[in-house]
């Protein structure tokens, strides 16, 4: 028989460790490095998707729902501006239904801010004309493009790599905070410059009145009669309204949980290759309706600084003076001239244009990445 080297030797103790205790104990350590070994293969294994897969499906979300909900956005900015508050009076506040049941009440209000809001795309469509219905579309995309981008990026890489640094690899609640206001900060800064211009082009009235004769013109203006640091008002009030994407991607991340989790106890694991088609839309359809429920939380919390942003990106008034200098003094000139009510100018076009259009970016973003992560 020939010799056997030490190497070999230690190899087969190694080999044969778990038949030295008892039989008893032995079967239970086979069975459990079995039970182990099975409960891997059925663990779903999530591959880190790459970074510029993040930023591609990202813009791509973005630009889909941008595309479908911008008539609503042309309406919620009107709204939230005074340039506009004297030619669409909303009749909510002047409803003669009373009712003891506040639910009543706000169901009633809300019924006529619907019905206001499709009248006043009617009547921008009638004076207008359709293309009207898409004012600022075009800076919106450039806009929404790189936004969508630079959030969904920053927010799955910063994600990465504060779990690594400050939680062993796990995610967290935690985690999500920091990821989603980095998010929201780097996203602020590279593209206020975008939505002051948008904001201006939708603000612009048609006709004879016209100030701007597009995006570029409008840029130029901007430019010359407020400086380079014009560009950049109203970031302030993004940056607070950077707690409205906070907000959101933390009551996602914590519903995509929750249907992950009922998931797994349904089907006792989580690899997709295993359920129908049909489970696998359903469960799609859900994590795209919680961004939209996500969204619709987060909106109605966050929305008074959507008003103010506005106020700061309006031109300033004909005898040169600016009338909304800074966030809190906006905040004090809006609610003493206007009263509190005004805050949420516009949240009902605001709604009916975010809370599809997350839903929209949400769903397009997991599929691109899907698609784009098995090339």
């Amino acid at each position: 028989m020939p010799k056997k080297s030490i190497e070999e030797w230690a190899d087969e103790a190694v080999e044969s460790t778990p038949y030295l205790a008892s039989d008893e104990k032995s079967s239970a350590f086979r069975e459990s490095t079995q039970l182990n070994q099975i409960d891997k293969n059925k663990i779903e294994t999530h591959p880190t998707v790459k970074p510029w897969v993040h930023f591609v499906a990202g813009g791509i979300g973005g630009m889909a729902g941008a595309i479908v909900t911008c008539p609503f956005d042309l309406v919620k900015t009107r709204l939230q501006s005074d340039v506009y508050k004297n030619v669409y009076v909303s009749k909510a506040a002047q409803n003669t239904v009373t009712s003891n049941i506040k639910i009543v009440q706000i169901a009633n209000q809300a019924s006529i801010h619907f019905k206001e809001t499709c009248g006043i795309i009617g009547n921008v469509y009638k004076q207008e004309g359709f293309r009207s219905l898409f004012k600022g579309l075009g800076p919106n995309l450039v806009g929404v493009i790189p936004a969508r981008s630079i959030n969904f990026f920053t927010y799955g890489t910063t994600k990465e790599l504060y779990s690594k640094a400050f939680n062993n690899g796990q995610e967290s609640p935690l985690i999500h905070l920091m990821a989603a206001a980095t998010a929201g900060w780097a996203t602020s800064t590279a593209t206020n410059p975008i939505w002051m211009i948008k904001t201006r082009v939708q603000l612009d009235k048609a006709g004879k009145t016209r100030t701007y004769a597009n995006s570029w013109d409008c840029l130029k203006s901007i430019v010359k009669n407020e400086g380079v640091t014009g560009l950049y008002k109203g970031l302030s009030a993004s940056y607070l309204g950077s707690i409205e994407g906070i907000l959101q991607w933390l009551l996602y991340e914590q519903m995509k949980l929750i249907i992950k989790n009922r998931s797994i106890e349904k089907f006792g694991h989580s690899n997709d290759g295993e359920k129908t088609t049909g489970e696998r839309i359903k469960e799609w359809c859900q994590r795209s309706g919680s961004a939209g429920l996500a969204k619709f939380i987060a909106s109605i919390v966050t929305y008074p600084h959507e008003v103010v942003r506005t106020r700061l990106r309006q031109s300033p008034v004909e005898n040169g003076k600016v009338k909304y200098t800074g966030l809190l003094q906006s905040f004090k000139v809006i609610i003493k001239e206007e009263g509190l009510a005004s805050m949420y100018s516009g949240l009902t076009p605001h709604l009916m244009r975010t809370v599809p259009n997350s839903i929209i970016m949400f769903g397009t973003w997991e599929l691109v990445i899907r698609l784009l992560s098995q090339v």
